[in-house]
């Protein structure tokens, strides 16, 4: 069993992405998280696009915040990508966290793309 830190996030990150690998029939939407920003994008795998893409320096967002990294930005970030998602046609995704843990900034993300609509 992976006893520091950077071996418990990679082993979750090859978990999350060995569940997500058997599940093709919707698209993927992709959360990484920096040290100050956070993207998300919308990926079909089955034709390798991205249908949607949103991130924390985004002009619509810069715009309205002084920082990239907190649960504000991501609130904005999650509405903005599900916005886009709905505008391509997407209504249900998988989430990919990319092995980081379900809290903060990635659980503002998820419910605000939620509450636009987006469901997982």
């Amino acid at each position: 069993m992976p006893k520091s830190s950077k071996e418990r996030y990679q082993f979750r990150r090859a978990r999350v992405k060995r569940i997500l690998g058997r599940q093709l029939e919707w698209p993927r939407l992709s959360v990484y998280r920096s040290l100050r920003h956070l993207y998300a994008q919308v990926i079909d795998d089955k034709e390798g696009k991205t249908l949607a893409f949103a991130s924390s320096l985004s002009k619509e967002i810069k715009a309205r915040l002084k920082s990239g990294k907190n649960k504000d930005a991501a609130k904005l970030v999650g509405e903005l990508v599900a916005k886009q998602a709905l505008g391509a046609g997407v209504k249900r995704v998988r989430f990919d966290r990319g092995g980081r843990l379900y809290h903060g900034r990635l659980a503002a993300l998820a419910d605000a793309a939620r509450k636009e609509g987006l469901e997982f």
